[in-house]
Formats: structure tokens, sequence, C-alpha cells
């Protein structure tokens, strides 16, 4: 029976978790956190007190950190402790759902088929309320072999799991252009709203009309909920952008191709994580805005 580890319990992993333990999978996990691993048992499954002892356990190891930083600690250790590489079992699957350059993830194949590993290139995306009720997308690629352990719990975390290619790369590629959209969305969503405002218009009504109008977009009905809202508590924090579109910008310069809605948006974020409000929601991107008074919320 093929064993399953999750690596990293926040708003997304942890409810990827619970998917993976609803569709009847035995769930151990490791989170820095332990208190939050912990938590995570008292319904079922096993907290790990280390990476070392999870990868030895496990047959796939689902890795769901912020970056390519955390990842190479998740497998390879951190100098004083050893990572879940040292003692995964020849033939193990390890699920990559960070978003990350696709060609760091192109050479994290090759550096794992090396220990002899398999890899799976597996980016996601859904928020997550679609991770905890198992509705969330993968944009995957690995090899048939990968494909032929990891596949039923990538099913268990996903409503739709995208197969992209038969090597790592192209699922990375296609994660970070559905990044520059959403960042490209947030920023525009933020624009209007903060123009509605300057302009004295009713948000509430703003946020109705634009809802239910040919200018709406999933960006602007969710994260302008959260201005009106006025809760600014970090589901996605705008530093995430500044890494994501950040990426983005970095695949297309490779290339020299321009960007110049991504660019705009880049700096946008920039601005606002230098402004103070770098773990803020991303929404609050629209406190760069000059001369608009922002909703307070309900008292």
């Amino acid at each position: 029976m093929t064993t399953v580890g999750l690596i990293g319990l926040g708003a997304m992993g942890s409810g990827m978790a619970s998917s993976l333990r609803r569709a009847g999978h035995s769930v151990q996990v490791f989170d820095v956190r332990r208190e939050v691993a912990e938590t995570f048992t008292h319904a079922g499954g096993t907290a790990h007190d280390t990476l070392a002892s999870l990868g030895a356990a496990c047959d796939v190891v689902v890795s769901v950190v912020v970056n390519a930083a955390q990842t190479e600690a998740v497998l390879f250790g951190d100098g004083s402790t050893p990572g879940c590489t040292a003692s995964m079992k020849p033939g193990s699957v390890f699920v990559m759902c960070s978003t990350v350059d696709p060609n760091w993830s192109v050479a994290l194949e090759a550096r794992l088929e090396a220990l002899g590993l398999r890899y799976v290139d597996a980016p996601i995306s859904g928020g997550a309320a679609k991770a905890a009720s198992g509705q969330m997308t993968m944009m995957t690629a690995a090899k048939p072999e990968a494909y032929a352990v990891a596949e039923p719990f990538l099913n268990a975390m996903a409503a739709k799991v995208y197969k992209l290619g038969d090597s790592a790369g192209a699922g990375s590629k296609v994660k970070i252009i559905n990044q520059l959209l959403a960042g490209v969305h947030i920023a525009a969503a933020a624009e209007a709203m903060a123009l509605g405002l300057r302009e004295g218009v009713d948000p509430a009504a703003l946020y109705e009309v634009i809802t239910h109008s040919a200018g709406n977009s999933w960006m602007f009905e969710n994260r302008m909920a959260h201005v009106l809202a006025a809760d600014y508590t970090p589901l996605s924090a705008v530093d995430i952008f500044v890494k994501d579109l950040g990426l983005v910008l970095d695949m297309a310069r490779a290339s020299k191709f321009p960007l110049p809605l991504s660019s705009t948006a880049h700096q946008m974020f920039m601005q606002a994580s230098t402004a103070g409000f770098a773990k803020e929601d991303d929404s609050a991107v629209i406190k760069i805005f000059p001369g608009i008074e922002l909703p307070k919320g309900k008292a």
C-alpha cells in the first residue's frame, strides 16, 4: 500500500492533507510549526518531527511550501538537519507544488533522478477553500513512471489534474502564465476600485454593478470583497505576487519577450510591499493609491 506524506500545512497544504485523508489515505505530515502538525493528527494521520522521518515512511511526498529555496531545504536539508531525500526509498516520488522558475524545476528532476527518485512538477491553483474541498487545479508534468505512483493522490487533492508534458517544466510554465493573469487582474481590480473611490462612487454599489457586468473578473469579485470588508488578512500576501510576477518577468526576459502589463503590476506590488503592506492580503495593493478613503468594513 502506497503511503503519502505532505510537507507544509499552510492555507493550501492543510486543505490538501484533509482531502487526502477524506479520500481514505493514511496521511503523514510535517510542518515547521509542530503544533500545527499535531492538530492535524487529531482526526487521523501521523505527524513527524523531522523531514527525514517523513521521507523514510512515505512512497509519495507532496511539498506545499512557498518557493524554490524552501523546497531545496525540504529536499536536501538546511546544513544542520537532513532533508527528506536523505531517507526516501529508491523509486519514491516527490511532488512539488510551489510556483518556481521552470528551469529550476527541470534541473530538480535531473537531480532527483540521480538519487533514484521520481518527480512530479505540480504547481497548484484555486485558493484555500478549493484546496480544502479537493476542487483545486494542478498543472503537472512528469515521466509516466512518476504518474503511475502519484496519480491517485493527485486526483484526491484536485478536481482538475492537467498533464502538460512527460518531463518537468511545462507545469511550472503554465502556472507562471496563470500568475501573470492573476497578478494583473488583482492590480487592475484595485485600480478600478481606487478610481471609483476617488470619484465618490459608493464602493458597494460599484462592486455590485461590476460583478454583474462585462468588466468583472474572478479576481475583482474575490479580492475587492476583501477591500469592502476592510479585511486584509493574508490568504495570499502582497509579497507572493512580488515573487510570482518576478518569476513571470524572469521567464520572459530570458527570451526577450515584452510584458508591459506584467511589469506595471509587478511595480505596483513592489510599491505596496515597500510601503509596509508586504504581509497583508494581496488586495492591499489598493493602498498605494493616494487621495482615497478606503472602506472601513462593518463596525
